[in-house]
């Protein structure tokens, strides 16, 4: 689509705000009632969903025209999803984030994006990764771990540990337990490309044609090795096979880690013995929470009745982050002897994002750390020990953000309390 398809969605926004909040029904306190970074950081509303709408419409209609603030504005931002959520509980005839993707693109088009974007995109199209790694250093978290190598052998699940599990940061141990789970389980498991990033993150940046060949790459090897379903433990990952490949054509089923830990556990397949005495409270990333959903194939048409409401013939998906991955992680934690799960006052489709998503850690650190900050206050006012997520940009961020040690508390991968656990 081009943005001008995006031009009734602009027009329909009626400049309530309900996007700078988070859904007012699930608002606990004052303190943590806000549900977009970008405008509670920057206090202008052009910073959030409904005043990006404005912006792009006044260029297209050729009010205005780009300028280094209206840059600013387009990616200064984690398009982690809340202003779409918010929306749409009251409505469900405008896509913001979609709208809000495609103004990116279209400024990306024009060569207009943040200065810092230049290094990691070259970067990326050297290397592969966005981590400015050395290619040699992809697979050297898998070394004797005896599984197949895809760019040889067959096998019908792949395990994508994600370049930040696979590439440094000291998660590499999340990728080495979520591997050993799978063998255990029996399952004919390979490795293709180790250190290979899936794309997500540059098509967030705006780099629609770059993402569009890594994932046809991607797609490309997957079909030859026969591949039928991808896990990963990465949530950046998850949204980007789920939901991106998706729409590129892929029909391999994805599967996040702690969804497969939980289908085992119920199943009587995987048993925890060793107690870890932690009250933890849980983060839900963005692309596995709100952004988690699968993508439905929808061709219709949109109508009005009476030239007012509008309808869509068929109905169209609905997006609006019900269907996130909510459960399963809770679930594990659970059933860890030992933990205590409390709950932040955001959490699920409501949940304030870690700062790290859309090119903001990239581009704006300063704005990133400070989006991490703010998650780390509302997890200290639950008393809890630990700060848990299933996302290692999620886990990096929290942790850069803990490292002044002032806050007794500690992050965690849901996956590094099950190996504690096993």
């Amino acid at each position: 689509m081009a943005l001008a398809d995006y031009r009734a969605d602009a027009m329909r926004c009626t400049r309530c705000s309900y996007c700078k909040w988070i859904p007012f029904d699930l608002v606990k306190s004052s303190r943590f009632a806000k549900g977009c970074p970008s405008v509670d950081h920057n206090n202008f509303h052009n910073y959030s969903g409904g005043g990006r709408l404005v912006t792009y419409l006044s260029l297209l209609d050729g009010r205005s025209e780009v300028t280094d603030r209206v840059v600013d504005i387009a990616f200064k931002c984690q398009l982690c999803g809340n202003c779409d959520v918010a929306c749409k509980v009251c409505r469900y005839d405008m896509e913001v984030l979609a709208a809000l993707r495609e103004f990116r693109f279209w400024l990306a088009e024009q060569g207009r994006v943040p200065p810092r974007y230049q290094a990691v995109i070259e970067g990326f199209r050297r290397r592969g990764t966005m981590l400015g790694a050395p290619e040699a250093d992809r697979g050297s978290w898998a070394q004797g771990a005896g599984v197949k190598d895809l760019s040889r052998e067959k096998a019908e699940l792949v395990f994508h540990p994600g370049c930040r599990h696979s590439l440094g940061g000291g998660l590499e141990s999340v990728a080495r337990t979520s591997l050993d789970i799978l063998r255990k389980a029996g399952l004919d498991v390979g490795l293709l490309d180790n250190g290979q990033c899936c794309g997500g993150r540059v098509y967030h940046m705006g780099y629609r044609e770059e993402f569009a060949r890594t994932a046809a790459r991607v797609l490309g090897a997957w079909e030859d090795a026969g591949v039928k379903t991808v896990v990963t433990p990465c949530a950046d990952c998850y949204h980007t096979f789920k939901h991106l490949y998706a729409r590129e054509g892929s029909r391999v089923e994805t599967i996040h880690m702690v969804e497969f830990v939980d289908r085992l556990v119920r199943e009587g397949r995987l048993e925890f013995t060793t107690p870890v005495p932690l009250k933890v409270t849980y983060h839900d990333p963005c692309h596995l929470g709100r952004q988690g959903e699968p993508f439905v194939p929808w061709e219709g048409a949109e109508k009005k009745i009476f030239g007012q409401a509008v309808v869509y013939d068929p109905p169209r998906p609905r997006y609006n982050g019900a269907q996130g991955v909510y459960e399963p992680p809770r679930d594990v934690l659970r059933a860890i002897p030992g933990i205590e799960l409390v709950e932040m006052e955001r959490i699920r489709e409501a949940a304030w994002c870690c700062g790290a998503g859309g090119g903001v850690r990239e581009a704006y650190p300063e704005f990133n750390a400070w989006t991490a900050a703010e998650r780390v206050e509302e997890a200290k006012s639950t008393g809890a020990d630990a700060l848990v997520s299933a996302c290692p940009w999620c886990e990096q961020n929290f942790s850069e953000a803990l490292r002044d040690g002032r806050a007794p508390v500690r992050v965690f991968d849901v996956l590094e309390l099950v190996r504690q656990a096993l």
